[in-house]
């Protein structure tokens, strides 16, 4: 089994990970990591859906960084990058998100998902130092492979910054052990092969999947694509560590009227958590 030997080096900031999974843990649960574009629907609008996310009982944000091309997103998640993208988002804006989301106090994970061109756009060491800087816990490059991440795993490690990487049902046991070996933070484990997108039941390979992953890392493992309900929230807690939901709750953002989205977001993240109304531990 590999250990989790390349966590982040710099001890400036608590590790906001390491005690979500741990607290998840202790109350018997998967912790909840919504997904949301940042800069979306309008430019403005992430910091009111992040927070109304946390009240509802999100334990973690990932924040989707639009780009123009995203081959690993569905169509759900495609069209709400084109959206962002056209209001004008660019990195920046997603770092402006997080930086005032500290500034008001929040203190769950904040995560910056997107494609390694952005990174490459704004300067490698630029991304780094800025994200940090705002307040950004990890990294989920989806693009980007373990093996030619050196250029930004490198710095990002040595800014306290987790470099999260992906893993597929179809990955080998040499492609788990590489991820183990880079990764920090949590492994994100595709729950089947292809883009994100809702879907009605779990992948049947997923338990034999998830029991290759352990056997090779003691790292906290999350499930994304195809997570969009309680049972199925349910069914990967009995498997893994945490539960990425990610275009059920773009859908439910795009459902709600402008001005009753954050009680939308709030009440979609309390049913698919299973937390009582106005419940936040």
């Amino acid at each position: 089994m590999t250990t989790p030997a390349s966590q982040p080096t710099s001890t400036a900031a608590p590790d906001r990970l390491a005690t979500m999974f741990a607290s998840a843990k202790a109350e018997g649960r998967p912790a909840v990591i919504p997904f949301v574009p940042a800069g979306w629907p309008e430019l403005d609008a992430t910091v009111e859906i992040v927070e109304a996310a946390v009240a509802g009982g999100a334990d973690a944000l990932e924040l989707g960084m639009p780009f123009s091309d995203p081959l690993g997103d569905g169509v759900v998640n495609q069209l709400a990058y084109q959206q962002a993208i056209a209001a004008g988002c660019n990195q920046d804006t997603v770092f402006e998100a997080v930086r005032e989301l500290r500034r008001r106090g929040c203190s769950v994970p904040l995560l910056v998902m997107g494609y390694f061109n952005s990174v490459l756009a704004y300067g490698v060491g630029r991304f780094v130092q800025v994200a940090a800087d705002a307040g950004v816990d990890g990294l989920i490059i989806v693009d980007l492979p373990p093996q030619e991440a050196a250029e930004l795993e490198v710095p990002a490690r040595a800014a306290g910054l987790h470099m999260v990487y992906l893993l597929a049902p179809t990955s080998t046991d040499d492609r788990i052990r590489l991820v183990a070996e880079h990764g920090s933070g949590f492994i994100y484990c595709v729950s089947v092969v292809g883009i994100t997108g809702e879907r009605p039941e779990l992948s049947a390979e997923l338990p034999e999947f998830i029991r290759r992953v352990r056997a090779r890392t003691e790292l906290p493992l999350a499930v994304g694509f195809g997570i969009s309900a309680r049972e199925h929230v349910q069914a990967v807690g009995a498997l893994a560590d945490a539960a990425v939901v990610g275009s059920a709750f773009v859908r439910a953002i795009t459902e709600a009227p402008a001005g009753q989205r954050s009680a939308a977001v709030r009440a979609f993240v309390e049913g698919i958590t299973g937390r009582e109304p106005g419940h936040r531990p």
